[in-house]
């Protein structure tokens, strides 16, 4: 009989463990997620049929948004950080591509962690696990933004830097994206400062390119001859910073800024772009919807009373307890977005602690019946005397 018993035991308690283990690693982002969808544009800003007579939702792109993921270097990043935060990153976009099947992915900068410092062996070591952890099929693309963290602030981003980002993406830094006739503009918006430094005059130059070719085209006007031609519509920007605000102050929700930090005034230039930039931007491409991330809160903005912002939260549990991500379906005119919320790192830390519990209480259950309670105490007075 005992020996029966310690065997129910023991298998209660592999079955407990491994259960704790599966259930928080790879099963919880399955419910959460699955509780995400699509949000319908037939009746959302604008509504109707799609430019070809299609209804909007047949023609609409289907647009994964996410940002400051902040992958840990060999610096600063603790192996345990890594392993934890790149699991949670890893299982829950793995599992977002298997359950949602988003056409274009993107994330608003901030990739690593330490891109403005790592050595050449380390931005390597970096760049192949995020391949790992972002890897996707041929059907989705995944479209990366540059941040402060992947280059530099200002002060500290190079052309070397920035040229090392841009060659592992295959793509510049500032550009238009364009799905089933929406376009997609993509802002370098730590170049962005004003003063005439080498690269922020190659941002804003080809800036001001994009802005006469978009212009061009939603004109239609024939005394553009030489210009790029683009789908006759409005874009969605999608920038690392954003606009500028004051503060926090106005942003309410779940993902929101906590409440003791909301009321802090934002500095131009670090926290959001200048007023000037931010100005320049509007004027520029006058965009149906701005996203940005930077602030690893999330927020809604409307800028001049008709140019909405979203700031995308990070999608780390190094930076939040309750990482997100943006759902968009977009089409040439209409947008309609949903937020949709990862498992909290404060629920997965209860359930490892309830299984830890209850771990202890089978062990205590299992030496009372088999020894008694007198002498479990009296075992557990020696231990601790030890």
């Amino acid at each position: 009989m005992p020996r029966f018993s310690a065997r129910w035991v023991v298998l209660l308690v592999l079955i407990l463990l491994v259960g704790a283990f599966f259930y928080c690693e790879y099963l919880i982002y399955f419910p959460t997620i699955l509780k995400c969808a699509w949000p319908k544009i037939s009746h959302a800003r604008g509504g109707g049929e799609g430019i070809d007579g299609r209804p909007l939702d047949s023609t609409s792109v289907r647009a994964m948004v996410l940002s400051d993921t902040h992958l840990l270097g060999a610096v600063g990043g603790h192996w345990f950080d890594k392993l934890r935060r790149e699991w949670q990153m890893e299982r829950a976009f793995q599992t977002a591509l298997w359950l949602l099947k988003p056409e274009i992915v993107f994330i608003l900068g901030d990739i690593f962690d330490e891109g403005k410092w790592s050595s050449q062996k380390h931005w390597e070591d970096d760049v192949r696990r995020f391949r790992r952890m972002f890897r996707h099929s041929a059907e989705t693309e995944l479209v990366v933004l540059v941040g402060n963290h992947d280059i530099g602030f200002h002060y500290e981003m190079d052309w070397f830097k920035l040229q090392r980002f841009e060659k592992v993406f295959n793509a510049s830094s500032t550009r238009i994206v364009t799905k089933k006739g929406v376009n997609f503009l993509l802002v370098n918006s730590v170049a962005l400062h004003g003063d005439g430094c080498p690269i922020c005059q190659s941002v804003e130059k080809e800036l001001i390119k994009l802005s006469r070719d978009l212009n061009c085209s939603l004109q239609n006007s024939g005394s553009c001859e030489g210009s790029q031609t683009y789908p006759p519509t409005p874009p969605i920007m999608l920038q690392h910073y954003p606009l500028f605000r004051v503060s926090d102050a106005g942003c309410t929700g779940r993902d929101a800024a906590p409440p003791e930090e909301r009321h802090l005034l934002f500095r131009e230039k670090y926290d959001v772009l200048s007023k000037e930039a931010s100005q320049r931007l509007l004027q520029w491409f006058k965009p149906r919807l701005i996203l940005s991330g930077h602030t690893h809160s999330g927020c809604e903005v409307l800028h001049d009373n008709k140019y909405p912002e979203i700031s995308v939260p990070s999608f780390s549990w190094r930076n939040r307890n309750n990482p997100s991500f943006i759902l968009a379906s977009v089409s040439p005119g209409s947008f309609a977005m949903s937020k949709c919320f990862l498992p909290e790192e404060s629920t997965v830390i209860g359930v490892y602690c309830s299984a830890g519990g209850c771990l202890l209480l089978l062990l205590l259950a299992h030496c009372v019946w088999m020894k008694g309670l007198l002498q479990c105490l009296s075992l557990l007075g020696k231990h601790k005397s030890l």
